[in-house]
């Protein structure tokens, strides 16, 4: 009976998988068609049938990993559902990509390899599919093994590897590389200082406090406002910049407009709904929720807007150079090839994205609402600030970085806490146990200003430090906590590193491979 169960779960697996790979199969055949009809239509060649399969493809690898790093901590947080979270991302993503994904794109990601030095069309052509195919590919196996990489960094290392195989070394910008790979330790350290700032002040502003739930009627309010001012300056500078391109000061006067908007209408809904709730911590989780979902909603449009360029800007150049006969730095989109990449990352979210949702929601470390809250602030600060100083970033790393950033911080304050502890028991060595009890008792009760007075007035009475440097050592060991999965931490990490030189030799050998095919 036993092997029998173990048989029908088995074949209720392969039956899940089988539609899974069933489902993107006929969403790459359709693409396939349609391009077929477009390429007669035109008069142009079977490559462009080629490259619309391989850019839908890596559209349904994009929404396969990256978008799961704009929802994941919602998710993780319970704030929504796995399903609801799919279906929000789907439609804004999708809403992002053809709103305001734009109508001419860059050929070549970030600039990073000159176009004018290739000359033949077909050899840009083959460099294109090459650098699609590869980024595409190791998408996929990221997202196999559980691993959150960045597909601006896998289609870099594409074009990268793929260009300097059909052009030579000198055909790379070495400058705009170096800025990239500084992005992958700049992005997830700001990230994860963002949101463990934002986590930390929320603990002692609310959390902290005797009164838990006024004081989160007066600064929930504020930080809802500090977000939509966040969120608007941030849509306005990336999310909206093909439709209207504004200045970083005009978008902060926008965002600083929405944030106060925002204020107004919030701070009576979160007074109604804070003084309906017991005076717990735990209970302000439910305050945040809803802003929770709203940021979770602009992230994927903003997504949509400018990562689609990841899957549809390789193929936009393509269609240019069958079209037009000519390699252009920058290409108009044509609506197919837009659409093409807003259902690829729709449908790659809806069939494959569970996985890596599960992944930054709750494997690396739990989340509530309020360390999500923290995330997504800081996924929109770090893009703002990282745009104003020309620092290359990840949105990838960002998000992960914050919530490697919130669990770190919850260990550092988890085990100060118990070192804490410990040191106001060895200062009361001398005491009855009645008179420990009680000190640790009102020390609980205390609110955090009032802690800090307590174990200031430990240190007069003692007159020395409570315990010395190797006593603190021996605390650290005892009460060594890890809030983190530290596997996720290296597997994670190994797969940033390996991203930009894998997909840049796979590029390189798939070029090798098409010009061989393709030359007579």
């Amino acid at each position: 009976m036993i092997r029998v169960r173990k048989i029908e779960k088995a074949v209720e697996l392969n039956r899940a998988e089988l539609f899974r790979f069933g489902t993107a199969l006929l969403f790459i055949v359709c693409i396939m068609l349609f391009a077929i009809v477009q390429a007669k239509a035109g008069g142009h060649s079977v490559l462009l049938v080629i490259a619309a399969m391989i850019g839908g493809y890596m559209a349904m690898n994009i929404g396969a990993n990256d978008v799961a790093n704009n929802v994941g901590p919602a998710v993780g947080s319970r704030a929504i559902t796995l399903v609801g979270a799919i279906v929000i991302a789907a439609i804004f993503e999708s809403a992002g990509a053809l709103i305001a994904g734009g109508d001419v794109v860059g050929t070549i990601k970030k600039g990073i390899i000159d176009p004018a030095l290739i000359a033949n069309p077909d050899t840009f052509i083959w460099l294109m599919m090459a650098a699609l195919l590869a980024a595409a590919l190791w998408l996929n196996v990221a997202t196999a093994i559980g691993a959150p990489v960045s597909t601006t960094h896998s289609i870099v290392g594409g074009v990268l590897g793929a260009g300097i195989a059909a052009g030579g070394w000198r055909i790379a910008d070495w400058g705009m590389v170096g800025q990239i790979a500084a992005s992958w330790l700049i992005s997830p350290v700001l990230g994860g200082i963002i949101a463990a700032a934002f986590l930390y002040l929320i603990k002692r502003t609310i959390t902290y406090q005797n009164d838990v739930m006024g004081s989160a009627r007066r600064v929930v309010p504020l930080l809802i406002a500090v977000m939509a001012w966040a969120f608007g300056t941030y849509l306005m500078l990336k999310g909206i910049k093909q439709i209207w391109k504004v200045s970083f000061p005009m978008a902060a006067i926008v965002g600083f407009g929405v944030a106060c908007a925002v204020y107004m209408l919030v701070r009576p809904y979160i007074q109604r709904m804070a003084s309906g709730l017991a005076n717990q911590k735990e209970n302000v989780n439910v305050l945040f929720t809803v802003p929770l979902i709203f940021a979770a909603a602009l992230l994927s449009f903003a997504h949509g807007a400018n990562d689609v360029a990841n899957a549809v800007g390789p193929l936009a150049g393509i269609s240019e150079a069958i079209v037009g006969g000519s390699v252009a730095s920058k290409a108009a989109i044509p609506f197919w090839v837009l659409l093409v990449g807003a259902l690829g990352i729709s449908l790659g979210l809806a069939l494959y994205g569970p996985k890596l949702i599960r992944t930054v929601g709750s494997e690396i470390t739990e989340l509530d609402s309020m360390r999500a809250f923290c995330i997504a602030m800081a996924a929109a600060i770090t893009v703002i600030v990282a745009s104003q100083l020309g620092l290359p970033v990840s949105s990838t790393h960002i998000a992960v970085g914050g919530v490697f950033g919130v669990g770190f911080l919850r260990e550092y304050l988890k085990v100060s806490y118990a070192r804490t502890i410990e040191e106001i028991r060895a200062h009361h060595e001398a005491d009855r146990p009645e008179a420990v009890a009680e000190f640790l008792e009102r020390f609980e009760a205390a609110d955090v200003t009032n802690k800090g007075e307590m174990l200031r007035e430990l240190k007069r009475t003692n007159g020395t430090k409570l315990l010395d440097k190797g006593e603190r050592k021996g605390l650290r060991r005892i009460h060594r906590l890890e809030l983190v999965k530290r596997s996720l931490l290296l597997r994670i990490a190994a797969a940033w590193l390996i991203t930009v030189p894998l997909a840049g030799i796979l590029a390189a050998m798939f070029f090798f491979m098409m010009r061989g095919i393709m030359l007579p």
